[in-house]
């Protein structure tokens, strides 16, 4: 559904702006305003990117095979990489160098009164866009500020053309400021310090795509919301009646906006049998994926919490440091918590006198002070109560599992 909405978006984008483009550059080609010619380039590249982009979705649908057993998923995060390099090149750079020569040699346009209309036909149709692309948005993150979603976010498509369309309808105001002021008042070089000016924009656009986007190719993790259903679905195994010993970490990683890979290390008490643990884990997979339809792929590790520790202290000492997300279980009413920070915690069942079961971290040590003593660092754990509605959708995996 998220996929399919991002389409929409982004096919509405892509008639806008070349219908615009066109109208821009027939402007320009009339008038010799600097900066309809730059606000030409600024739509054709919008048209060309949301080409790229549509690309990229169509190519993130493919199937897995032999050689990508994960599949293309992030193929989509490497075309709108492509955007916001292609923005940053052609749209800043091309809008910049026209804006120098402008100003370095100043011309009277023809007429401005072309470039009004044109300008107020794109202004509106861009609104428009840019319209229905915040309503997509907010619609999936509500009562979130627009950058903090932004960063939130794990759909590309969605949020680049969010991007270009905000930076759209501020070059559109720009051009129109830079016109008025050199055919109001003469000062012919105000319309070449507008292109300058948009082209600006359009590169620190480009430079927030990149750098939100190199982030997910690099791999980011599920937001903590997902991350606490996760580790409320498998906390259900522990306690008296459950297999689960402990959860030693929960690690996951975004293939693509509707792709979650998710691996979780954990100790089964002693004395289970192999078909118990099968049976554990079967029904872990199922809760899981019918709690959250985005996980795809879900590897479910038996280690014993001296081994998983082990482990963690050889990749220390290789590597220097051993970063997951940690988790922070509790067996109270208020459900799971997960608090993402540098490290590998591991839990294990205690009895508290405050309460009949909980579930605490073996040990907390900074990095220096680890180094100092020869262990593994740890986490300072915090625990949070899980939200009202991870608790709803980790319930109803529970009592509801598919056939």
């Amino acid at each position: 559904m998220a996929a399919g909405g991002s389409k929409t978006i982004v096919l509405f984008a892509l008639g806008a702006n070349f219908g615009i483009a066109v109208a821009k550059f027939a402007a320009a080609a009339v008038t010799g305003s600097s900066a309809m010619l730059s606000e030409g380039v600024h739509s054709l590249v919008d048209t060309a990117n949301q080409g790229l982009i549509l690309l990229g979705l169509s190519r993130a649908n493919r199937p897995a095979d032999a050689k990508h057993p994960f599949g293309y998923s992030k193929e989509l995060y490497f075309w709108c990489f492509v955007v916001a390099v292609v923005l940053f090149a052609l749209g800043a750079g091309v809008s910049i160098y026209e804006g120098i020569n402008k100003v370095r040699h100043p011309h009277a346009m023809s007429d401005a009164t072309i470039n009004y209309i044109v300008l107020g036909v794109a202004f509106l149709l861009e609104g428009f866009s840019t319209f229905k692309a915040l309503q997509e948005f907010n619609r999936r993150y509500p009562n979130l500020p627009p950058l903090r979603a932004i960063r939130r976010s794990k759909d590309p498509a969605l949020f680049a053309v969010v991007l270009e369309d905000i930076a759209a309808c501020t070059g559109l105001i720009i051009a129109f400021i830079g016109v008025f002021i050199a055919d109001q008042f003469g000062i012919l070089q105000a319309d070449g310090v507008a292109s300058i000016a948009i082209g600006v924009i359009l590169a620190k656009t480009a430079i927030l795509m990149s750098i939100e986007i190199k982030a997910l190719i690099i791999g980011e993790a599920a937001t903590l919301d997902v991350q606490s259903g996760l580790a409320a679905i498998i906390a259900a195994e522990t306690g008296p009646q459950g297999s689960v010993k402990a959860i030693n970490e929960i690690r996951t990683m975004h293939l693509g906006p509707e792709d979650l890979l998710v691996a979780a290390s954990v100790d089964f008490k002693d004395g289970e049998t192999s078909q118990a643990v099968e049976a554990v884990t079967a029904r872990l997979e199922r809760e899981i994926k019918t709690a959250y339809p985005e996980v795809r792929r879900l590897f479910l590790e038996v280690q014993s919490v001296e081994a998983h520790r082990a482990a963690i202290a050889a990749e220390v000492a290789e590597h220097g440091s051993a970063v997951a997300t940690s988790v922070s279980v509790s067996d109270s009413a208020a459900g799971v918590a997960v608090d993402a920070s540098a490290g590998v915690s591991v839990f294990e069942k205690t009895k508290s006198p405050a309460s009949s079961a909980t579930v605490a971290p073996t040990h907390t040590t900074s990095p220096k002070q680890a180094g100092a003593a020869g262990t593994q660092p740890r986490p300072n754990i915090q625990a949070r109560p899980m939200s009202r509605k991870n608790r709803k959708r980790a319930r109803k995996a529970k009592s509801n599992p598919p056939a």
